[in-house]
C-alpha cells in the first residue's frame, strides 16, 4: 500500500499591523518646555522611517513577497533607524556643548590655543553618544524578540495563527519600545546639559594668570624707580649713565 502524500502546507499570509498608534509621543511629543538641543527633525525622521518600513512591508505583502515583508520590518531595519537617530542626536549635543564652551571662552578672552583645548575630544563625543544610546536597552530586547517571532512567522502555515499573531504583537512592542527609547534619549540630552554645565562655568571663571605680569612688571617698575631716583639726585648715577646724561 503506497504512502499518502504529505498535506499541502499553505503559508500564512503576513499582515503588517498599523504601527502609528504604538509610536505614541515619538509622533506627537508632549513637553512642558522646549529641549535644550532641538531634535524634532531627528525625531520626525525616525518616526517617518519606521512608518515607511511598515508601508514597504505592507506593499510587499500585497505582492505576496513573504521574505521582503519580513526584511522590511526586521530587527536590522529597526536597529538601523534607531542608530542613525542616536548618531545624529549625539553629534548635535556635542556641537551644542562645544558652542557653549567656545562662547564662554571668548567672553573671558581665553587664548585661542587654550580655547581649542577645552572643546570636546573624540572620546568625549563618543561617550555622549553612548550615554544617549543606553536608553535603547529595552528596544534591543524587543528587537531580539521580534527576530525570534519573525523566524516562526516565516514558516507559519494558515493553521499557525498563533505564530502570526505573536509576530504582529512583536512589531507593536518594538514600536512602543522605540517610543520609550526616544523619551530616554531626550532625558539623556537634558542630563548632558547638566553634566557639562560645570565645565562651562569653569571656563567662564577663567582669568589670565598673573605671573607673566609680575615677572615683567616688577623688574620694569624697579628699573623705572631706580632711574627716577638717579635723575632726582637721590642715587649716584653709574659712569655709563652719567656720561650719557652729561652729569
Amino acid at each position: 500500500m503506497s504512502a499518502s502524500p504529505p498535506p499541502l502546507k499553505i503559508p500564512m499570509p503576513l499582515r503588517v499591523p498599523e504601527l502609528a498608534p504604538s509610536l505614541g509621543r515619538l509622533l506627537v511629543p508632549r513637553r512642558l518646555e522646549p529641549p535644550w538641543v532641538p531634535l524634532d527633525d531627528v525625531r520626525e525622521e525616525l518616526a517617518t522611517g519606521v512608518l515607511e518600513l511598515g508601508g514597504e512591508a505592507r506593499a510587499a505583502a500585497v505582492r505576496e513577497e513573504r521574505e521582503r515583508v519580513l526584511d522590511a520590518v526586521s530587527r536590522r531595519a529597526w536597529l538601523g533607524a534607531w542608530e542613525r537617530a542616536v548618531r545624529r542626536a549625539g553629534e548635535r549635543v556635542s556641537a551644542a556643548v562645544d558652542a557653549e564652551l567656545e562662547h564662554a571662552a571668548r567672553r573671558v578672552r581665553m587664548p585661542r590655543l587654550l580655547r581649542r583645548g577645552r572643546l570636546l575630544s573624540p572620546s568625549e563625543q563618543r561617550a555622549i553618544a553612548a550615554r544617549l544610546a543606553s536608553g535603547g536597552e529595552g528596544l534591543i530586547a524587543a528587537l531580539d524578540a521580534l527576530d525570534a517571532a519573525a523566524a516562526q512567522a516565516r514558516d507559519a502555515s494558515v493553521l499557525d495563527k498563533v505564530a502570526h499573531a505573536e509576530w504582529q504583537e512583536a512589531l507593536r512592542t518594538a514600536a512602543r519600545r522605540l517610543e520609550a527609547a526616544w523619551l530616554s534619549l531626550e532625558a539623556g540630552v537634558a542630563d548632558e546639559q547638566r553634566r557639562w554645565a560645570g565645565e562651562v562655568e569653569a571656563v567662564a571663571r577663567w582669568r589670565p594668570p598673573l605671573w607673566p605680569v609680575l615677572a615683567l612688571g616688577v623688574p620694569l617698575a624697579a628699573a623705572l624707580i631706580w632711574v627716577g631716583l638717579v635723575l632726582g639726585g637721590y642715587l649716584p648715577a653709574p659712569a655709563w649713565l652719567a656720561a650719557r646724561l652729561g652729569f
